[in-house]
C-alpha cells in the first residue's frame, strides 16, 4: 500500500491504491569455494560469474513458441508464463568438487541456478525477499564431444643407463585424442630394450586428473583416477609390443575428496568431470575450474630407475540423439520445468 490513511471528502472517498508485486526470474552462474554455512559469519564464499534477471509478470517477455512450448502450455493452463534464457557461449560448464565424508552443504564448484521470486524491483540488493516467495532450481550446463575426433597422441623416450652401452626405448600411443566416459582406452606400447639390463615390469599405467582453479587463486592439483600395474618383463636385447586397455571410472574413486566431477543434480549420480574445452574468445579466468587428463606409462628397469612417458587424453560425453528430459521441483505453489539440461539455450516454465 502507498499509505494507510484515506480521506472521506463527503462526496467521495479517496481510492485505495496498492503497489503490485512483480514476478521475476533470475539465472545465475556462480563459483562456490566454501561451505555456505560460513556466509552467516560475514564471510562470502560465492562469486557470481554471470547473472541475468527477467520480468515475467506483468508479462514483459514473450518468447517465440515452439512445439515444446505448446505442449507445456496445455499442461500449464491459463496461469503458465513461458520464458527463455540464452546463455553466453563463453560460460563454464557445471563442475562440482567431490566432498569428503564429513563435509556438509553444497559442494564447491561451478553451478547454475534458476530462481523465481516476487519483489518490488528486479534486482535491488537491499530488498528483502522471503523464502516463501521464491523457488529455486539447480540446472547443469555440460559440453558434448565434437562429432569428429583428432588423431591420437604419441610419445616416446630413449633412456641410457650407467654400465650399459645401449638404451631402452619406450613408445606409447592412442588411437584418438578423445574418449567417452566409461569407454575403454586402448594404449599401444612398444619397448625396445637394447641395454644389458632387464625391464622388471611395466610398473604402472596411471590416469591423472589435473584441476586448475583459476577464478580466485592459482590453485592447481593433480589426483590419480586410475592406477594399474602389469607384470610384463623385457629381457636385455629384446622387444615387447602390446595393447593394454584401461577405463577410468568414478566408481573407483568415491573416497577422493576434491576430485572434479561433472555437475551433480539432487538424487542423480554423476561421473568424472569432462575435459575443459575452451572455445574461441574464452577467457580462462571466467571458466572457474579447468580440468584435464593425462596417462603416464612407467617402466621399472633393474638397477637403473624408471622410464616414463605421458599422453594427454580428453574425456567427454557423446552427443545424444534428440533425448529431452523434463524435471520439476516438489513445490506445490511454484514449479519449474526445463526442456533440457544440455543445449546452450534452455527454456524454463513457471506454472
Amino acid at each position: 500500500m502507498g499509505k494507510r490513511d484515506y480521506v472521506d471528502n463527503m462526496t467521495s472517498v479517496e481510492k485505495i491504491g496498492t503497489f503490485l508485486l512483480q514476478l521475476f526470474v533470475q539465472l545465475a552462474c556462480a563459483f562456490r569455494y566454501g561451505n555456505e554455512d560460513l556466509d552467516a559469519v560475514g564471510l562470502c564464499f560465492r562469486k557470481d560469474i554471470w547473472i541475468y534477471h527477467l520480468q515475467i509478470y506483468p508479462e514483459a517477455h514473450k518468447p517465440s513458441l515452439t512445439t515444446m512450448h505448446e505442449t507445456l502450455l496445455k499442461k500449464a493452463g491459463d496461469n503458465g508464463y513461458p520464458f527463455t534464457f540464452e546463455l553466453p557461449k563463453n560460460l563454464p560448464c557445471s563442475i562440482s568438487l567431490q566432498p569428503g565424508p564429513d563435509d556438509k552443504g553444497k559442494p564447491c564448484g561451478v553451478d547454475f541456478e534458476v530462481k523465481t521470486y516476487l519483489a518490488m524491483e528486479k534486482c535491488n540488493p537491499d530488498e528483502k525477499i522471503e523464502k516463501k516467495d521464491t523457488a529455486r532450481l539447480i540446472i547443469r550446463k555440460i559440453q558434448y564431444a565434437p562429432s569428429e575426433v583428432g588423431a591420437g597422441p604419441k610419445a616416446d623416450i630413449c633412456k641410457s643407463f650407467m654400465m650399459s652401452d645401449k638404451p631402452v626405448h619406450l613408445e606409447a600411443s592412442l588411437q584418438k585424442d578423445l574418449y567417452y566416459h566409461g569407454e575403454a582406452i586402448p594404449i599401444k606400447i612398444k619397448i625396445n630394450n637394447e641395454s644389458n639390463k632387464t625391464v622388471k615390469k611395466l610398473k604402472s599405467l596411471v590416469v591423472d586428473q589435473t584441476t586448475d582453479i583459476v577464478l580466485y587463486s592459482a590453485d592447481k592439483y593433480t589426483k590419480s583416477v586410475l592406477n594399474a600395474e602389469f607384470g610384463e618383463t623385457v629381457e636385455p636385447e629384446s622387444t615387447y609390443e602390446n595393447t593394454l586397455s584401461i577405463t577410468p571410472l568414478l566408481t573407483e574413486n568415491k573416497d577422493k575428496r576434491g576430485l572434479a566431477l561433472d555437475g551433480q543434480l539432487k538424487e542423480e549420480d554423476t561421473n568424472l568431470a569432462s575435459t575443459t574445452v575452451l572455445g574461441p574468445g574464452s577467457e580462462k579466468e571466467v571458466m572457474g575450474i579447468l580440468v584435464s587428463y593425462k596417462i603416464k606409462i612407467t617402466l621399472m628397469v633393474a638397477g637403473g630407475g624408471d622410464v616414463t612417458v605421458e599422453l594427454p587424453v580428453k574425456l567427454m560425453h557423446p552427443k545424444p540423439e534428440g533425448i529431452f528430459v523434463i524435471t520439476h521441483t516438489n513445490k506445490p505453489q511454484i514449479c519449474l520445468y526445463t526442456k533440457s539440461l544440455i543445449p546452450v539455450t534452455d527454456t524454463f516454465w513457471l506454472l
